[in-house]
């Protein structure tokens, strides 16, 4: 299996998409002016306790106010509390837990409000980001997560991945833990640690030490609500989390962001930093790489599938439902029952993949094609489960029901990437009026020039549909092309992107933005 990062920056987004053996399996978007990102640390005021709930609502500076339930709070937020308070008042004067004396853990079956009292101050993690109408899920277990280990303040236990199996490597990565551990903190061994070495492991760790050292130090007369320590942008945790020796390829088409990743990549695995690559190509990077043409195929509402069969997916304010439909390969010679199980298993392969794409959380309901054989089904549900092992997302499948119905819990901890596959009518515009055709060139001359003649634009890029790009190069010497560069100069540079509609053109400024034309 090959896989790899494609990575395009823009001036109000990052979008990182993963691919696997050519084929689209994630997509990640990170904005530049994002806030409350997954794993970020804020010092926060409690502004209710709701104790029907057995939770609190938590002022993090978001327009709602985030949600802490009781069991969120960790076995020893007693510690982290009395340590959050030092730090703030100024008491303590060391990050380190050597010499921090740890309270005993909170009951397992409390209530909130013998833990907090309203206008409080307490650290919190985000764990899931704002979605639709609620605010960010918190909690005041905090993590650092790093490239090979997990470091948890305030609690001792030394956990290792049960997906590394060997047991003397187990016990070779508890021992070499236990001997370089600072005291007060626990840790979590994470697969990639499998055969590392000592100073790959305890670099990793000291950099999760110093993190933990750089929170202490924003908390010193801190005033909630504050934001103390950012998580890593996505696209470096996409690195960080994913990037293994199955990975050949992280293409990036800006130079500052492609100089931070190679930067990272060395840090965290040196062998790999020559897989980082800038792309200097005159088509956008998501273009060249197929990477649109796959988004415009797998973010509709029907999903085609190679063997003529088909996907309808749908969202409701409960679930999503998935409908499974034969199309086409009825047509197939197989008898019912075979049919019915080659599209199944076609489906769950693709419905798997889509999953992780649209990063679709909550409860998901498939409606396969019914199948007869209990022995197709239970390779069905094992096929399914199979796929959605590379999901790291926390999931949960269950078998076929009586109605032929696979049900699925996701973990939703962002926004689902919904992105708007339907253009609008190339010649109308959506009006249901047509202009004439052939003004468009006139259209856009008189764009440029007022752009560059009249706003005195410099080095802008005008980006066309591929037909009217061949349209307007059609000539050797004679060139709509020719005579526009000739004629506004400037700069001015022309290009084809294939994810435009057939009428429909931009113009960029020289830091790449769009310039629009009220």
């Amino acid at each position: 299996m090959s896989n790899e990062l494609i990575i395009n920056s823009t001036p109000t987004e990052v979008v990182t998409a993963l691919v696997s053996d050519k084929k689209l399996v994630e997509i990640m978007r990170e904005r530049n002016d994002s806030q409350f990102s997954v794993g970020d640390i804020y010092l926060g005021k409690v502004s209710k306790i709701a104790g029907s709930l057995n939770a609190a609502f938590i002022n993090v500076g978001y327009e709602k106010d985030a949600f802490l339930h009781y069991y969120d709070l960790g076995p020893q937020f007693a510690s982290l509390n009395n340590y959050t308070q030092g730090a703030i008042s100024g008491k303590s004067k060391v990050s380190s837990l050597m010499y921090f004396k740890t309270l005993a853990d909170i009951p397992k079956n409390g209530k909130i409000q013998e833990q907090l009292q309203q206008g409080q101050n307490v650290l919190v993690q985000i764990a899931k980001e704002p979605i639709s109408t609620k605010g960010p899920r918190i909690t005041s277990q905090i993590t650092f997560p790093g490239r090979f280990l997990v470091l948890i303040p305030f609690a001792e236990k030394i956990a290792v991945s049960q997906k590394i199996r060997t047991p003397e490597e187990r016990e070779r990565l508890r021992k070499l833990l236990d001997n370089i551990k600072p005291k007060g903190f626990g840790l979590i061994v994470r697969t990639v640690a499998e055969e590392k070495s000592v100073e790959e492991i305890s670099a990793d760790l000291d950099s999760l030490v110093k993190k933990w050292e750089e929170c202490f130090n924003n908390l010193k007369g801190a005033h909630a609500p504050k934001k103390v320590l950012g998580e890593m942008g996505r696209t470096s945790v996409a690195i960080r989390d994913t990037v293994n020796a199955s990975f050949s390829n992280i293409a990036v088409d800006d130079e500052v962001l492609y100089e931070e990743i190679k930067e990272y990549v060395h840090t965290i695995a040196p062998e790999k930093e020559n897989i980082v690559k800038l792309y200097k190509g005159s088509a956008p990077i998501f273009d060249h790489y197929g990477i649109d043409r796959q988004i415009k195929a797998s973010f509709g509402r029907t999903v085609g599938l190679s063997s003529g069969a088909y996907l309808i997916i749908e969202h409701t304010e409960a679930l999503h439902v998935i409908d499974v439909n034969s199309g086409t390969r009825i047509k197939s010679k197989n008898d019912q029952e075979t049919n019915a199980l080659d599209v199944n298993l076609e489906a769950a392969a693709e419905i798997a993949r889509q999953l992780r794409l649209r990063d679709i959380g909550g409860i998901i309901v498939v409606d396969f094609i019914d199948m007869y054989n209990a022995e197709n089904r239970a390779k069905l549900f094992k096929l399914f489960k199979d796929m959605m092992k590379p999901d790291k997302a926390k999931h949960h499948i269950l078998p076929p029901s009586k109605f032929g119905l696979i049900q699925i819990t996701r973990e939703r901890v962002r926004p689902q990437t919904v992105i708007d596959t339907m253009e609008k009518c190339p010649t109308c515009g959506g009006t249901g009026e047509v202009e004439p055709s052939f003004l468009i060139t006139d259209k856009i001359e008189n764009t440029l020039r007022f752009i560059v003649t009249g706003q005195n634009e410099k080095n802008v890029t005008l980006l066309l549909n591929p037909f009217i790009y061949a349209y307007i190069n059609k000539g050797l010497f004679s060139s709509i092309k020719r005579k526009w560069i000739s004629k506004y100069k400037n700069g001015l540079k022309i290009k084809e992107q294939a994810s435009l509609h057939l009428l429909e053109y931009k113009i960029l400024n020289k830091r790449g933005e769009e310039i629009t034309l009220k």
